[in-house]
Formats: structure tokens, sequence, C-alpha cells
């Protein structure tokens, strides 16, 4: 098969990814193989892919936003099934955080296109109790940016405690923030965005959002709760900032630049509270795109063929592209 294969980290713009004829994955007990029709591309692949997470795998094959259908080994599906995989690509059901539904902190977690290959290529290996039956309304390109970005933006509003009709707060306006906007706008909340790149700020405004200002801008009305997708610590403070008593930051960062010096009596004092996000469950993932087929929720898309794999990861490092790239197999 054909794949993009990262051999060592490499900053992106030196073309780290090459496109190899690999061996197809062999089908075993408890997984399923997959032929891939579009995988997502999305920051946590640069992070790795430029060694800002510390490699696990070599060689690797990158993506973890996989839309595919089942090509041999699914006994609960029959063969042509389209499926989803995300980043969590198994957890080890015994540690303590999975025996009390915690499995997105489990000790021992597989990660997609991280610990394992991924779906830059054209044939891909899953766990069969880790992949996403997808809605017949939600289409390939659009579904793939859906299986990452989507997901843990869903998990991040859920970390925040969002409730209906809130003020809630999107510092950074990528791939995974112009998908929760739809979900608030659904759930009635008015939404603000801080945001860097006039791009960004013109996508926000033309998708809805109450108010649009720069990344570290506070908005013009205190927040009830806020999700920063940058991985700048700068921004978790303007975001902490915006809260009103009792708000709640919730920071959608699997890498952060750091947390720099602040006062405690302008910015946490009040009971405000600032919350990570790790990882997803399969429950957030089985809701989420549920509820992305109800109200159509459909993201901004740029493609890429397989052979393009770098050029994609350059755009999404530069923002040169509105909302999610996606490769298409």
């Amino acid at each position: 098969m054909k794949a993009a294969v990262l051999t060592s980290p490499g900053e992106i713009f030196s073309q780290p990814l090459k496109i190899l004829d690999m061996p197809k994955p062999a089908p075993r007990p408890g997984y399923v193989l997959l032929r891939v029709r579009a995988c997502g591309v999305c920051r946590t692949d640069l992070h790795i892919i430029e060694g800002e997470l510390a490699p696990r795998r070599s060689p690797l094959i990158p993506g973890h936003q996989i839309v595919a259908e089942i090509a041999a080994g699914a006994a609960s599906a029959p063969v042509g099934t389209r499926v989803g995989v995300s980043w969590i690509g198994g957890v080890d059901g015994s540690c303590w955080y999975c025996q009390h539904q915690m499995e997105n902190l489990c000790d021992n977690p597989v990660f997609s296109g991280y610990t394992v290959d991924g779906g830059y290529a054209e044939y891909a290996l899953a766990r069969s109790d880790f992949i996403f039956p997808l809605p017949e309304g939600l289409d390939d390109l659009h579904a793939a940016p859906l299986l990452c970005a989507g997901i843990i933006g869903f998990r991040s509003l859920r970390v925040a405690g969002v409730q209906p009709g809130e003020r809630v707060g999107l510092f950074g306006f990528g791939a995974s923030a112009h998908l929760a906007l739809p979900i608030l706008q659904a759930w009635n909340c008015k939404v603000y965005v801080s945001t860097r790149g006039e791009t960004h700020r013109r996508l926000a405004a033309t998708l809805g959002a109450s108010w649009v200002g720069g990344d570290t801008e506070m908005p013009p009305i205190a927040l009830d709760r806020a999700i920063t997708f940058a991985p700048s610590g700068d921004v978790v403070l303007a975001a902490l900032a915006s809260l009103r008593k009792g708000g709640v930051v919730a920071v959608n960062a699997i890498h952060l630049d750091r947390i720099p010096e602040f006062d405690y009596d302008k910015l946490l004092w009040g009971e405000r509270q600032v919350r990570s996000v790790t990882n997803l469950t399969r429950s957030d993932a089985t809701d989420f795109l549920h509820l992305a087929a109800q109200i159509r929720l459909e993201p901004e898309i740029t493609v890429f063929p397989l052979h393009s794999a770098n050029d994609a990861l350059a755009a999404v490092k530069q923002n040169a592209i509105t909302g999610a790239a996606v490769i298409v197999l």
C-alpha cells in the first residue's frame, strides 16, 4: 500500500513525510482491516511530526481522523460498513480510570497515528471496539475533521460545563473551534471569538459569532465559560480574565508553551476554574456524531491528495486555509 511515512521528526517545511510502499496490515483477532477513504489533518499531527511530542514509534504512519470502510476482520459489522477512527485507538480497560468510567485518562492508552500507525495510508488496522459507525448524513470528506477536532471540541464544551443559553468564549478559531460554534448555536448560546489571523476572524463572523476580536482581546461582556484552542499560556490568561465569578476555562491543548505568572486576586479568585481537556471517550464520540448528523454539521475543508500530505500539514501550521485539511485516498 501507499503511505505517508515519518522516519524521524523534522520541521514540516523540510518535507519529513515520505510517500513509500509499505506492507498492508494483516487482520488479527480483535482488530479490523480498514480501507481508508479520507483522513483529517490535526494540529496534534504537527506536534508529533515536528517532535514536540516525544517519538513513540518509528517508522510511523500519522493520522487519527480516519474515515474508512471495513475490508476484513469485523464480526459485528459487514465488510463495506463505513466507520470512523479517532485519536484514542484503545485503552487497557483494567486501570483505575477505566474502571471508573474515565477511559480518556487511561494509564495505558493507544493513540492512533502516534503509538500505532494511522490513516495517512491506503489501509489501516484498528481495534474493533474503537471504531464508530458513521451516520449516513455525514459524507467522507466532511466527516473526517469531526473525528478528532469535532469530538474533542464537543468534549471541551462538556468539560467547561456549558449550559444552554450561556455566554461562551472561544479563544483560537481553527479546525476544532469552528466545529464547536454550531453546537453552541444549537444550544442557544451566545458565542464570542478571540483569535489571531484575519481569515479566522472572518470565518467566525460568517458563522454567526456574536463578537469577534484579536487573539488575547477580551470580549465586551463577562463570559460564563471559555475554551482555549491555541497552545499559548497567554491565551489561557486572556480567557481567564474574561470570566465572570464562578466561570470555567477549559484548556483544549495537548501541548502548551507555558503559563505566565499572573495575579491570583484578579484572575482566579472568585471561584473561577481552569480545567484541562484530555483525550476523549467513546461516549463523547457516539454522542457527538449523532448530534453532528442531527444539526447537519458541515465543516469548512480543503482537500489534499496523499502525495501532498506535507503540504497539508504546512497549510495547517501557517493557518493558510479556513477550517480543516483533509487527505483523500
